[in-house]
């Protein structure tokens, strides 16, 4: 995992700097809300605002993440509000802990838009019992969390705004099916039973500490589309835990609350939390253990034994998230990996379409942003095919197969994006036989989405042909290879109805 997080690409050091823009916007959140004089636990909810605010608004284009910001207050500051008034009456307390449970996760068939408020308003009840918070601070902790959101804001849409001088990203989405038969609409359950779960164990285990097993569901749930994906982002969130506390006991214990080292490693562990978030999960969840502990130490509560206590909460959240996902209305891997292939596969014939209407001389085609929708959903398909090629997975058939998947899949990308090329140099001309290609691709997509396997020999190219424009001849290249990947993907993907893909 170390390597991983260490030599995993970065292209245009799009990681790096917003670590380094996160250091920077949180550290000077805080630093403006010590000169406002305000306590250090309003301070503290300060800092986790605008780290959130510059972790969760993922929104596509600048603008609507402005825009998402500025309604976090909207959403958090009456959730913050109910979270402290009923601080002290545990049924009313924990009934609507389940209520922004449920309503945050349904918020995510919205978009990245409902995903960030609902992450908001879901952390507004949990600070709330982190912080111990009443009604009386109410007044300065609204105004800590403004003041730091307006100073994030400042730096991420003024000072440093680098995503301006970026294309717009593609977040490729699955929607359909409504009523249970919609993934959010099952997730918000799964969430809810789990932490109805998380609330009864870790009450019994602390009575001023179960809010972490809440958190551990809430943060297991996070980015997850079916079971397979959430019980392995379980067994990552227990690792990281693991060694984050393991590390807290060597590092944040002997600090005793140092205000000047315990600001140095928490900025260490901002930065950490950024760049790995998109590479490893445990490893991010190793520095949000960390930073958790540093925090405790400077609010003058951290002790070995709170740190263990820690570890046992986050288990009974991922014990809880582990029997929710298998029980209460389980989405499987199956079906989920089945609808990214099966959009994978139809932008695979989109782009080939586009470069072939290109090639013939038509002012309008361009494969370009369909090439970049590929890259997007060919991500979405290796995090839903994660867990089968999990170290851990004991189905070696599946995880071959799964495996070979992802390689056709890439080979597919490597010659859609040459195709794309061949098609954007204006001297490539059309060759008749770049239509026949095309239509043997289109061909092979239908039969990769039919119950029986493609006939192999319908994707052969033709024996002989006169040779043409090398842009042509380019661009056959590309499409022989792209027919030849395609024929290999009926393989794994018609298999045996008892030998599915993936785990049902």
């Amino acid at each position: 995992m170390l390597k991983r997080m260490l030599v995993a690409p970065d292209p245009g050091r799009l990681r790096l700097r917003n670590a380094t823009r996160a250091v920077f916007g949180i550290g000077l959140a805080v630093t403006f809300s010590g000169l406002a004089s305000h306590s250090l636990p309003a301070a503290v909810a300060g800092g986790l605002a605008a780290l959130l605010a510059l972790f969760t608004v993922t929104d596509a284009r600048v603008r609507d993440q402005a825009l998402t910001t500025s309604l976090l207050p909207l959403v958090g500051f009456p959730v913050l509000a109910l979270a402290t008034v009923v601080h002290d009456h545990p049924p009313a307390r924990d009934l609507a802990f389940l209520a922004v449970v449920c309503a945050g996760v349904y918020a995510r068939r919205w978009g990245p838009r409902g995903h960030a408020l609902g992450i908001f308003a879901f952390m507004a009840f949990f600070m709330a019992q982190f912080l111990h918070a009443v009604p009386g601070q109410l007044p300065e902790l609204y105004a800590a969390v403004a003041l730091s959101l307006v100073t994030s804001s400042t730096v991420r849409f003024g000072l440093w705004c680098y995503e301006r001088r970026l294309p717009v990203p593609v977040v490729p989405a699955l929607h359909g099916g409504s009523g249970l038969a919609r993934t959010t609409t099952r997730q918000a359950l799964q969430a809810t039973a789990a932490t109805a779960f998380a609330l009864g164990v870790g009450q019994l285990l602390s009575t001023d500490r179960w809010y972490w097993a809440v958190g551990t569901v809430w943060w297991i749930f996070v980015n997850t589309a079916s079971r397979g994906e959430t019980l392995v982002r379980g067994f990552r969130r227990v690792l990281g835990t693991v060694v984050g506390i393991a590390v807290g006991l060597l590092v944040a214990v002997p600090l005793h609350g140092d205000a000047a080292l315990t600001a140095v490693l928490v900025a260490v562990c901002v930065f950490g939390i950024f760049y790995t978030a998109a590479v490893s999960y445990s490893w991010m969840v190793f520095f949000v253990t960390v930073m958790a502990g540093l925090l405790y130490g400077l609010l003058g509560v951290l002790n070995p034994g709170l740190l263990v206590l820690r570890l046992t909460e986050t288990g009974v959240g991922a014990l809880g998230t582990a029997l929710a996902v298998g029980l209460v209305l389980p989405v499987t891997l199956h079906a989920t990996t089945d609808a990214w292939i099966q959009r994978a596969l139809h932008c695979v014939h989109a782009c080939t379409a586009e470069a072939a209407a290109r090639l013939a001389g038509s002012p309008t085609a361009d494969p370009a942003p369909r090439v970049t929708e590929l890259e997007a959903l060919l991500g979405r398909v290796r995090l839903s095919l994660a867990p089968l090629v999990h170290p851990l997975n004991p189905l070696r058939a599946r995880k071959a197969r799964a495996r070979q998947v992802l390689v056709l899949l890439g080979l597919c990308a490597r010659e859609v994006r040459g195709l794309a090329a061949v098609a954007a140099d204006p001297d490539a001309s059309h060759d008749v036989r770049l239509d026949a290609a095309c239509r043997r691709v289109e061909s092979a997509v239908l039969a990769l989405a039919q119950p029986r396997p493609v006939r192999t020999e319908l994707l052969a190219a033709p024996a002989s042909a006169p040779r043409h424009h090398p842009g042509a001849e380019a661009a056959l290249t590309h499409l022989h290879v792209l027919e030849g990947a395609l024929a290999e993907l009926a393989v794994p993907l018609h298999t045996s109805p008892r030998s599915p893909l993936v785990p049902a």
